[in-house]
């Protein structure tokens, strides 16, 4: 859909001049000039690139079927991709990590439909980034009213943007929209020069808890195997498949990615994986896929992403998902490690709260003036909460390193 409109951060100043083009097939974008934008954003995410999110329609994990409606709104002038965003309109609330099925509900307690929204955010995909792609601020602003016009215009109830930047909180500070308050849990590389080293600046609770976990793998027989990029091959992948699969289904679900998700990110974005297999006398029982970024870089992070065993040792989710990436991520000088969603049990493990934003647009406005209410009172929980995490702290006050 092509569509000429204008529009401006500031009137007074400056005028911009802009062709929309909504697209219902990521594929029809050129990855090029997408990704150009990416790396040029104040948070930029691997989970943003082109591959990632052109694989996740590929692949029939975000597509119609599914519920995930693409309708990609970007911006053009003289022919130059200058903004963009993944948008997505939706029939559920899954897959998101930032819950309103209690603003569902009230849609439907007072006879009016909520679905079909407006998501901008990557499926499945819990990470912190730029969600609004822009060059500048202005084009960013201007993205930012073309999808709330798109909205409008299809009669749409809401838009959420989830696990926004500072510079997209920005945008939507300047079009009114509500923003929305959550906690997840990372961790900060301060210089370790060691795992040992890292141990020695925890409580002496929290060290011999780590220690305690880490020994009873270790006691069960348990070795580790560690792959990056094109290091892993097509036989560890199909076994991390294997795993992650059999841990959905054993949860009553099936896994929101498919296989030929993954074959894609192997074939396509080969250099943003770091795959750890546990092994049991030389055979392999579960495994724990981690997301990577700028590895050899100041601003490197790594990314908590799926985990999946098929036999049940003691700790082993925590030696997997946690002791195993963060070693790594101190012997590679990796400054964070994210993750993902919730888990209040991570602070145990030294990933520390941090606070991630989302951001909300609603057509009603007597809808809208109820979620502003309700999130004042749900900003000064988190705020609250936030203040109870600082006083669990699992570091000694003097950390050395």
């Amino acid at each position: 859909m092509d569509t000429g409109t204008q529009s401006t951060e500031n009137r007074a100043k400056q005028r911009l001049d802009y062709v929309i083009r909504v697209f219902d097939n990521p594929l029809e974008i050129n990855p090029s000039a997408w990704d150009t934008l990416c790396a040029a954003q104040d948070i930029p995410s691997p989970f943003m690139r082109h591959a990632y999110l052109a694989a996740l329609h590929s692949s029939g994990s975000a597509t119609p079927t599914t519920g995930w409606h693409p309708q990609f709104v970007t911006l053009w002038q003289d022919d130059a991709l200058v903004a963009g965003c993944a948008l997505y309109l939706k029939d559920h609330s899954y897959g998101e990590y930032v819950f309103d099925w209690a603003w569902a509900k009230a849609y439907a307690d007072h006879g009016l439909n909520y679905y079909p929204k407006a998501l901008t955010a990557v499926p499945f995909t819990p990470v912190p980034g730029a969600r609004l792609l822009a060059i500048n601020a202005p084009c960013r602003l201007a993205l930012l009213q073309a999808c709330v016009s798109l909205c409008q215009t299809r009669g749409l109830s809401t838009l959420h943007l989830l696990f926004i930047s500072p510079a997209d909180g920005a945008a939507c500070d300047a079009l009114g929209l509500l923003q929305r308050q959550t906690v997840q849990f990372h961790w900060q590389n301060q210089g370790f020069v060691s795992f040992d080293a890292f141990l020695a600046s925890l409580t002496q609770e929290k060290r011999k808890k780590i220690k305690q976990e880490r020994r009873r793998v270790s006691d069960a027989g348990i070795s580790f195997r560690t792959m990056q990029g094109s290091n892993i091959q097509t036989e560890d992948w199909d076994f991390f498949y294997k795993c992650y699969e059999r841990t959905y289904l054993e949860h009553g679900n099936a896994p929101y990615l498919s296989r030929s998700f993954f074959k894609a990110m192997q074939r396509d974005m080969p250099d943003n994986w770091l795959l750890f297999i546990a092994e049991k006398e030389k055979r392999p029982i579960a495994s724990s896929l981690i997301g990577i970024q700028g590895v050899g870089s100041p601003e490197s992070v790594a990314y908590g992403r799926y985990w999946g065993a098929l036999e049940r040792v003691d700790c082993l989710h925590f030696e997997a998902c946690y002791y195993q990436p963060l070693a790594w991520c101190i012997e590679n000088n990796v400054s964070r490690f994210e993750g993902g969603a919730q888990g209040e049990h991570k602070m145990a493990r030294a990933l520390m709260p941090v606070t991630t934003f989302s951001a909300h647009w609603l057509a009603v406005p007597a809808f809208s003036d109820a979620v502003a209410r309700f999130l004042q009172r749900e900003t000064a929980g988190v705020d609250g909460y936030l203040e109870h995490l600082a006083d669990r702290s699992p570091f000694r006050s003097q950390q050395p390193k």
